[in-house]
């Protein structure tokens, strides 16, 4: 395919271009709270079975 068919091709189409602007970013910041996610309930896990681990002075 020459190369300004590939440019027209990725022209501006009809808002398309503009969503990857607002999906990508969301999309990165939902994989990394998943990510973070699946990491925190993991050491809570490997934890003292939901017994605090630092004791509070009163």
């Amino acid at each position: 395919m020459p190369l300004h068919a590939l440019a027209r091709i990725l022209a501006h189409q009809g808002g398309w271009d503009e969503i990857l602007w607002i999906a990508g970013p969301l999309l990165i910041v939902g994989g990394l709270l998943w990510v973070a996610n699946r990491r925190a309930n993991a050491l809570n896990e490997a934890g003292n079975d939901g017994q605090p681990t630092s004791k509070q002075s009163s």
